[in-house]
């Protein structure tokens, strides 16, 4: 059960690229999920936008670009953007937002404060957001996210499995990523068995990632 807002209800406004608007107040991040759910499915347009208008924050969803935007107006202001790879990423990035707004959505991606740069191909966009992590604790804490999202640990308990069933088609930005942090750290990257979905990136296990995944 969903934990209810403290304090209660909370107003949103839903509105759409076709000048549709819609405002709810809701008891709990699961309600306003539902609200939300219904009035992105009833409708088709090139926008979406979730206001918290108290908060001064925003979640704009585009999915004929492919994107996710998220704006905070308030405190110290700031505009990211994310590319998405995937159609049923835009719903779950809503309820992050019912959760805990702005910052709910730090882990989701691989966010970028030009939209611009979301035009350049998957690799270098990977590239880019792994030189923005600089430390070990930043980076071995974005390595255990991509996990958390995609991976599992094999049942011998040898190797951390990033991509499970993927493409090498699929998750380029974040597969390119990943690689480059796995040099960073100095992690040791084995060689995924015949088996393996062409995508998968195998990991020998090491303390430090058992330690950061198991947060997760």
């Amino acid at each position: 059960m969903a934990r209810p807002y403290s304090p209660g209800p909370k107003q949103f406004v839903f509105t759409a690229g076709d000048g549709d608007d819609e405002q709810v107040s809701v008891a709990d991040p699961q309600e306003a999920y539902v609200a939300f759910s219904a009035f992105f499915r009833g409708r088709e347009s090139d926008t979406y936008t979730v206001k918290d208008e108290p908060a001064g924050q925003r979640l704009v969803l585009m999915p004929r670009l492919g994107v996710i935007s998220r704006i905070r107006d308030a405190g110290q202001p700031r505009t990211e953007h994310l590319k998405i790879d995937r159609a049923n990423r835009y719903l779950p990035s809503a309820m992050l937002f019912f959760e805990n707004g702005y910052a709910g959505l730090d882990h989701f991606g691989q966010w970028f404060s030009d939209l611009a740069d979301l035009d350049a191909a998957p690799e270098t966009r990977g590239a880019a957001r792994a030189a923005t992590f600089t430390t070990e604790a930043a980076a071995i804490t974005e390595v255990a996210r991509i996990w958390a999202d995609s991976g599992y640990v094999d049942p011998s308990d040898q190797f951390y499995i990033f991509f499970d069933s993927r493409d090498v088609d699929d998750d380029r930005a974040e597969r390119a990523e990943l690689l480059k942090l796995i040099e960073f750290l100095g992690l040791e990257r084995a060689d995924a068995p015949a088996e393996a979905a062409p995508g998968e990136v195998w990991v020998r296990t090491d303390p430090r990632l058992v330690a950061e995944c198991a947060r997760w």
